[in-house]
């Protein structure tokens, strides 16, 4: 698979690895920001074996559109936090939304110099960090795509953290085994051996069978559950697309909606994919949602 990298200064001076595909005469891009728990190779340039299909960066560049994916810090190749070192009880979240919205700054600060336009998407815990990002700092952007977003989630939060194995967010970081969430997640075979082997392989490994994930996204995640959300739709100036799918038990209808209804801007869009759970851009319906978004992002640039 065709995918070079960059290395991203972070305004703090930590060093964020960034996965890029660029086609030839590419006159905008699109940096993609990962979730809570998967790193940006795993999510966005999926490494199965002989299918390109997977790859999310593949898809934006065959569009005609230079593709950046980010590894916020905590996650993929980009630097740990000194407490992801430490035993896991030694502190807190280490990296909350407005903590990676600088990192996400910092990446669509270095993409922004060489094209006209940039789109941003969000997926996941992405969606808070990015919002945040947008929010905070009202930068220049073509597009926001929030996909998944998990806002004002209707269920309880304890029931969701269960539901992946977890108890605690008041440590830094926690492990997942492999036994663990190949039952959690099901599926094809070589889809979920390409997400492991990015996870491990890469700086949240710790052996063949376990890697890490600090806890600030969780974190977020609580407090969107409290219904206190780390960014306000409302704050949000640029087009914006909300989408998710219909068997989405994290992102949540009603709360999706919510995000929809509560963006002021004039340009914005509201899509749900049948059938299609938390991971669209590993679905069978994956190409047609490589498609929607991409198509949103050709009517609002």
């Amino acid at each position: 698979m065709n995918v070079d990298s960059r290395t991203v200064e972070a305004r703090d001076g930590a060093t964020l690895h960034c996965l890029e595909r660029v086609p030839d005469d590419a006159t905008e891009a699109v940096v993609l920001v990962h979730g809570s728990i998967t790193n940006a190779r795993a999510l966005f340039a999926t490494p199965v074996r002989d299918d390109d299909s997977y790859s999310w960066l593949h898809a934006v560049a065959d569009r005609g559109r230079a593709a950046f994916a980010l590894d916020v810090r905590g996650y993929g190749d980009s630097d740990l936090p000194p407490e992801m070192d430490e035993p896991p009880e030694a502190s807190g979240p280490p990296v909350r939304a407005d903590r990676a919205a600088d990192d996400v700054a910092a990446a669509v600060d270095s993409v922004r110099e060489e094209y006209d336009g940039v789109h941003l998407v969000g997926v996941s815990w992405g969606c808070h960090t990015c919002g945040r990002f947008v929010e905070r700092d009202d930068p220049e952007l073509a597009s926001l795509t929030q996909c998944a977003p998990v806002y004002k989630p209707r269920y309880d939060f304890d029931e969701g953290m269960a539901a992946l194995g977890l108890d605690s967010v008041d440590v830094a970081w926690y492990t997942q085994d492999r036994e663990t969430v190949r039952e959690r997640q099901g599926g094809d075979d070589a889809l979920f051996e390409a997400i492991w082997r990015a996870q491990v392989e890469s700086n949240q490994g710790i052996d063949d069978t376990t890697y890490r994930a600090q806890t600030g996204a969780l974190a977020d995640w609580r407090a969107s559950c409290e219904g206190d959300p780390v960014w306000d739709p409302a704050a949000i100036d640029v087009p914006t697309l909300v989408v998710r799918g219909t068997e989405d038990a994290i992102a949540d209808r009603p709360g999706s909606l919510d995000h929809f209804d509560e963006l002021t801007v004039e340009t914005a869009d509201y899509v749900e994919l049948a059938g299609v759970d938390h991971y669209p851009m590993h679905s069978d319906r994956r190409q047609e949602f490589f498609a929607v978004v991409d198509e949103f992002q050709d009517r609002a640039g």
